[in-house]
Formats: structure tokens, sequence, C-alpha cells
């Protein structure tokens, strides 16, 4: 067991890693901006071409880790890694179904509950224990996202906030995979993931892939640059993070979305998307820093 010391003294390392999730963040809430810029491809077509980039980035990612013996990677996941692909593709495309038919803000303020959804997911298939904290959190969490799905019902804009839901479901469900083969390589599964929805998009769209030269970028922007980005300084952030940090970093992102959209598109939340998502975020919020604090002061 690791003394106090060795969780409160000051490591160089912990700082450049958290500054690394920081710029993550940062990139990745730029996501739903870039999005809004995409004038007239359809979400199969922008998974297509996003998928594209981002499979293409992280392939360089791996030659550049492993090099030669970067293949081998691939064969190396298993049956979990292909699970955590499916679930990792059907998370992104749910994500595109989200974005585009309800706010940035309504999306994002969703998937904030992805912590409390993968600790639930880890009690149930990994036998960890759930706190009374985190019960009463994923309950809050519960509340605030039932505030938004109300709001929707009136509005028209329940199926976004449903598939937000399922993709805050399917991110999770990769997440306790990826937790439980902690020991492993699991880089491989975002390329197998990409590989998938490539495949689905092709079936659904091979007869209409052309699209034009602004979205083309922009999807390359989105999966080579923006997903590539952070997923990259998330691998190198957690070797040196707690888990509770991590998703203190998570939430900027979820914060910072729908600002971006706020300020340059003029996408102005609904009351109860801002009523719900701030029960969600605050939730969240506490408990990441009630976790936070008991790992700082952990005795010998």
């Amino acid at each position: 067991m690791l003394s106090t010391t060795e969780y409160t003294a000051p490591n160089p390392r912990r700082a450049y890693a958290m500054v690394l999730m920081l710029i993550g963040s940062i990139v990745i809430s730029f996501s739903g901006l870039v999005i809004r810029y995409i004038h007239s491809a359809d979400n199969w077509q922008i998974n297509l071409y996003r998928s594209l980039a981002f499979g293409l980035a992280i392939s360089i990612v791996l030659l550049f880790r492993y090099r030669k013996i970067a293949p081998r990677q691939l064969k190396g996941i298993g049956l979990q890694g292909v699970w955590a692909a499916v679930l990792i593709a059907f998370a992104s495309i749910s994500f595109l179904q989200a974005i585009t038919n309800t706010t940035v803000a309504a999306t994002t303020f969703t998937l904030s509950s992805i912590p409390l959804l993968t600790a639930a997911m880890a009690w149930l298939f990994l036998g960890e224990s759930i706190g009374k904290s985190t019960i009463f959190t994923m309950l809050a969490a519960i509340f605030g996202i039932s505030l938004m799905f109300i709001q929707g019902l009136g509005s028209g804009s329940f199926y976004g906030n449903f598939m937000a839901f399922l993709c805050a479901i399917g991110f999770s469900g990769y997440a306790t995979i990826i937790r439980k083969n902690r020991d492993s390589e699991m880089l491989p599964t975002l390329i197998l993931s990409n590989l998938i929805i490539i495949l689905l998009a092709l079936i659904l769209r091979w007869d209409n892939i052309s699209i034009s030269w602004n979205d083309l970028i922009l999807c390359f922007v989105l999966g080579g640059l923006l997903s590539a980005i952070v997923n990259t300084l998330f691998i190198i952030a957690s070797k040196h993070l707690f888990a509770a940090e991590l998703t203190l970093f998570m939430l900027l992102e979820f914060t910072l979305g729908p600002i971006w959209v706020w300020i340059f598109v003029n996408e102005v939340p609904t009351s109860w998307t801002l009523i719900g998502g701030s029960i969600v975020i605050l939730a969240v919020l506490l408990k990441s820093a009630l976790e936070l604090l008991k790992i700082t002061t952990k005795p010998s």
C-alpha cells in the first residue's frame, strides 16, 4: 500500500499529465461546434469519413509506439476487445444521432453521467463495490437527466436525448471492459470500432458517399484531429493520474461544449436543459471531489 506522502508529494509527471488532460478536454469540447458547421453531410456520411480519419490516426499512433510489432497488438485484444469495439462504435453512432437531434448542451450534459454509469456497470459485472455517496450521486444524476427528457417530450428532441443516454451506456460498457483488461494494450479496439462504423456506413450509404469539401475537411478534423488527440493524451495521462482526477477533467469537456455553440452559433440551451444539466454536472463533480479527497488523505 502506498503511503500518504506518495499520494500527496509533488510529482512533475502528474503535473505534466494534468496539463495533457486539460489540453485534451479543451480540444474535444469543440467537437459539437465542428459538427454544427457541417452543412449537408448526413449522420452516416459523417460517421464514414470521421471514422476513416480517426482509424488512420490511431494506426499511426500504434505504428509509432510499436513499429514492426504493431500488427501483433491488433491480434491481442481478444474477444473482450471485440465487444469493447462494438460498444464504442455503438456509442459513436449514438453520439452523432444525439447531437444532430437535440442541443449540444442536452447531449453533453447527459454524457456527463458516464462516470456514474461506469461505476454501476463495474459493480454489476466486475464486483466493484459502490458506496452510499455513489448511489446518492446516481439518483441525483438520474433526476437531472429526467428533467431534460421531460423537456424533450414537449420540444421534439426526446429522440436526441434518448440517443445521448444510449451513447453514455455504450461508452460506459466500453470503459468497463477496458478497466477489466487494463493490463493489456486495448488501443487497437478503437481501430476495430472505426472499421465497424465504416462498414455500416458503406452498407447504408454505398450509393451516396460524396460530400462537399467543407464537410470532408471538418469530418477529418473531427476524427483525425480532435478524437485522435484526446484519446492519445488520455492514454498517456492515465498512467500518472487517479481515476477521480481524470473524471474531473472529463467534466471540463462536457461544460465547455455547450458554451462554444452558444457563443459561435447562438444555440441557446433551454431552461430545463440548463437546470437538469447543472444537477448532473454538480452531482458528478461533488462525487469526483469526494473520491479525490479520499485518495489524497488515505493513510499508510
